[in-house]
């Protein structure tokens, strides 16, 4: 039987995150994958330096992909340092694989890295989210939700 998966992932250092991935994208489901690296990749990321931002996620042959992630050479790498935007293979089941590519596939939905980040066994971690666009409308509303919970906390903040 297999073990039953936490329901919050184990985020011992996070690395990197996407914040402007939960404006952008209604956030459907999550994932935790690892990522393939190479060595001075490791050590990169292991030293805090890395970018998510304008990066996805793509199924590609019955494999998941992260496209377009910067992780900068390592500053004592030597011949034998990464490229730096290379794809990154991402590591999952063959099952979380064949449930991403289907929703991709028929409902249109988009492969977002949400952060990256070392797990308590000090793996590099990705957390992947399925998400769906947002409209112009969808993130005007969010703004404006925004802005009220931080003038709601400002007048609780006075009335005290």
């Amino acid at each position: 039987m297999a073990r039953p998966k936490p329901a919050t992932f184990d985020k011992q250092k996070t690395v990197a995150e996407n914040r402007r991935a939960r404006f952008d994208y209604h956030i459907e489901d999550k994932f935790e994958a690892g990522l393939a690296l190479q060595g001075t990749e490791v050590k990169a990321l292991r030293a805090g330096e890395a970018s998510i931002a304008e990066s996805y996620a793509e199924v590609r042959d019955g494999q998941v992909w992260l496209i377009n992630a910067n992780i900068p050479e390592f500053s004592h790498g030597n011949r034998f340092n990464h490229e730096p935007r290379r794809p990154r293979k991402l590591l999952l089941h063959g099952r979380e694989i064949e449930r991403l590519f289907g929703a991709v596939e028929r409902k249109g939905m988009t492969l977002v890295p949400l952060s990256v980040y070392f797990n308590a066994t000090g793996r590099a971690k990705v957390e992947l989210a399925l998400a769906k666009g947002k409209q112009a409308h969808d993130k005007r509303q969010t703004i404006k939700e925004r802005d009220w919970k931080r003038d709601k906390a400002r007048l609780l903040r006075e009335n005290r």
